[in-house]
């Protein structure tokens, strides 16, 4: 696989998860605006707590995977990055950083 054809592929899922999240959480979350509620509702039972945990877990690593490179390498802006990763999701977050230290790295 090329870059031009990873970065394709990463753009496609990241926009099919942001499309799947609009679609799936945004309308109950706006008839019910509690994001206490809907983030422990991740957790209801045994194997959504295990994927729940899981995403956690992977944002954990972008947001120290992005601190440390700021600092080693100099990549700016990787914030939005983990921002992005806190909502809609850590799948965009990741996506989001591979193209961002991409073009850093070739400009």
């Amino acid at each position: 696989m090329n870059e031009r054809q990873f970065n394709t592929v990463i753009v496609i899922v990241a926009a099919g998860f942001t499309a799947f999240f609009a679609v799936v959480v945004l309308p109950p979350l706006i008839a019910d605006p509690d994001m206490l509620g809907a983030f422990a509702a991740g957790f209801d039972n045994p194997y959504s707590s295990g994927y729940s945990a899981d995403t956690i877990a992977c944002w954990l690593i972008l947001a120290a995977w992005v601190a440390f490179e700021a600092k080693e390498k100099g990549v700016k802006h990787g914030w939005v990055c983990v921002a992005v990763g806190a909502m809609p999701g850590v799948a965009v977050g990741y996506a989001a950083y591979f193209l961002l230290r991409a073009r850093q790295a070739a400009g």
